[in-house]
């Protein structure tokens, strides 16, 4: 019996293992996964660039959406089963009601938004520190989303986030931005009307303590056990550390506590974000850290309670501080579920574009076809502005997130252009850029490697390296390793690649981490210009 019973529990093992090793198998090709497939997760758990998350369950689902600036479309959200395993499900703004964003808005538009059930509905808010905060809504999460409703014209408002009350009272909390209005580290609480569009009053300041706390913003709104918590990081992005205010009453006054700081961790300036209760009660925060060119990827932290006021993470020292985790236990939700991350690679195969694509402005859908070549991505070649001298204000740059710290990006391609100077490439983006690329010449083509510092002052490009060609038919590759360097490199197989050029240091753009992506551009503007079919773009380990 005894031999029976070991030999039984020995099977179970093995078919455990295996069905781990299945997971993994599934996932082989990502370049990072945060859950180990044997109930604990490491951090980050999206290692790439969602800008002040906020996050909320409604049933067994969670959801997440941050900041997109001015990329569109805009406004991701982001489910999870587990607040581990996260895909991308929707963008709640598919272009901006602006004009003026129809060309690159580098650092404007849409920051730090919250999201909210209510009423059987969705609500994002978000602030436009130059027009004033913005709502929009859904049923589904997945779309479609309201058009952006315009709830406060007003100048410097940021970081809004709503609270319906227990007692039928709406109130939004939201901060202010030093660059339009000179203030940073005031917190302010106006009145709603109860369907969430309209701001009723001129506001109470409930927060200003410039000593202890001397930037604050991004605040989130809760009510907990007859306490009003907002949420709040401080300090600034780098290097700053997470405050939570308490009071009996809406408008204050507040107490004030840290719950979150680095200390002894390797995680910087751990704030932002939003707070969440599982199903069985377990609270988590999900916050940002701000890593250079990687942009500000997303942790995950466990919260206890104590005596009403929020622990995050660890307290290492003891001194009633949480510290970040590097791994922990994963939440507890009951599931068997299928590990996942968020989109990268894409093969081209559906009719639409994948949901981890941005433009660098408002789009038009006539740049690119997924359906006159089945399985390519048609990318017609689109008119560089007059009056640039490089990238920095393109807005046909089709372009994704960094997704881990070290990668490698290939993507094959057929070039087929109808005048000189026409080029098509991969491209890593940010303050400082630099991309390969092949470009019609008087006869034939050649490729060439080039980058641009400080793209912001519009000076031109350098070439580093150019040579001649005959093939229209290649395949491009970068290879990012840590620190973000990017190497560069060509084949005409897909099996032996040829370096070019030199080695680039990616850099962050404004407030965003840097991006690969793709062009296709002419010095023309043509109905006759020519086009690129990329057949994949794909991520894989470097």
């Amino acid at each position: 019996m005894k031999k029976k019973l070991a030999l039984l529990t020995f099977l179970v093992l093995v078919v455990n293992l295996f069905s781990q090793n299945s997971k993994n198998t599934l996932q082989s090709n990502e370049v990072w996964i945060p859950d180990n497939n044997d109930g604990t997760y490491s951090n980050p758990v999206i290692h790439a660039d969602y800008s002040d998350p906020d996050v909320i369950r409604v049933g067994n689902d969670y959801y997440m959406t941050s900041s997109s600036f001015s990329h569109f479309p805009g406004l991701p959200i982001l489910h999870s089963k587990d607040l581990v395993n996260w895909k991308i499900i929707s963008h709640a703004v598919i272009k901006y009601p602006i004009d003026e964003f129809n060309k690159p808005q580098h650092g404007n538009g849409i920051w730090a938004p919250s999201i909210r059930y209510h009423n059987g509905e969705f609500y994002i808010y978000y602030g436009d520190p130059d027009y004033g905060i913005f709502m929009t809504k859904a049923k589904d999460p997945k779309g479609p989303w309201s058009p952006l409703k315009l709830i406060k014209k007003a100048k410097g408002w940021i970081d809004p986030c709503p609270l319906w009350d227990d007692d039928g009272n709406a109130y939004l909390v939201h901060a202010w931005a030093r660059s339009r209005s000179g203030i940073k580290h005031r917190l302010t609480v106006n009145k709603m009307s109860w369907d969430g569009e309209k701001i009723l009053d001129e506001g109470v300041l409930v927060f200003c303590d410039s000593i202890k706390h001397p930037t604050m913003e991004g605040p989130k709104f809760y009510k907990r056990n007859g306490y009003y918590y907002i949420f709040a990081p401080a300090g600034g992005v780098k290097s700053g550390w997470q405050v939570v205010l308490r009071s009996k009453n809406v408008y204050g006054p507040y107490e004030d506590k840290i719950v979150l700081e680095q200390g002894s961790t390797e995680i910087n300036g751990p704030h932002q974000g939003g707070w969440v209760e599982t199903q069985k009660g377990e609270s988590w925060f999900i916050h940002f850290q701000d890593c250079g060119a990687y942009g500000r990827i997303v942790h995950l932290q466990p919260v206890q309670w104590k005596n009403d006021w929020p622990i995050m993470g660890i307290d290492y020292d003891g001194n009633g501080i949480g510290e970040p985790v590097l791994k922990f236990k994963k939440p507890d939700v009951d599931n068997d579920l299928e590990i996942c991350v968020p989109q990268t690679t894409d093969e081209f195969d559906s009719s639409k574009l994948g949901l981890q694509w941005q433009w660098q402005a408002n789009f038009d859908t006539s740049w690119i076809s997924l359906k006159e070549r089945k399985g390519w991505l048609r990318f017609y070649s689109q008119k560089f502005p007059d009056s640039s001298k490089n990238f920095w204000n393109v807005a046909q740059l089709l372009m994704q997130k960094f997704p881990a710290r070290k990668f490698r990006v290939t993507t094959k391609l057929e070039f087929y252009p109808q005048s000189n100077f026409e080029k098509a490439g991969l491209i890593i983006f940010g303050n400082d850029y630099s991309y390969i690329c092949i470009e019609k010449i008087e006869k034939g083509f050649k490729i060439y490697h080039a980058e641009r510092k400080n793209a912001e002052k519009n000076n031109l490009e350098e070439i580093i390296e150019s040579k001649k060609v005959n093939n229209n038919k290649i395949y491009f590759r970068v290879d990012v390793s840590e620190k973000a360097m990017c190497n560069f490199s060509y084949s005409f197989d897909g099996k032996k690649f040829i370096q070019i050029g030199k080695e680039f240091q990616a850099k962050e753009g404004k407030w965003v981490g840097a991006k690969v992506g793709i062009f296709s551009l002419t010095n023309y503007k043509s109905e006759n210009n020519g086009y690129t079919d990329f057949d994949w773009f794909r991520f894989e380990k470097n």
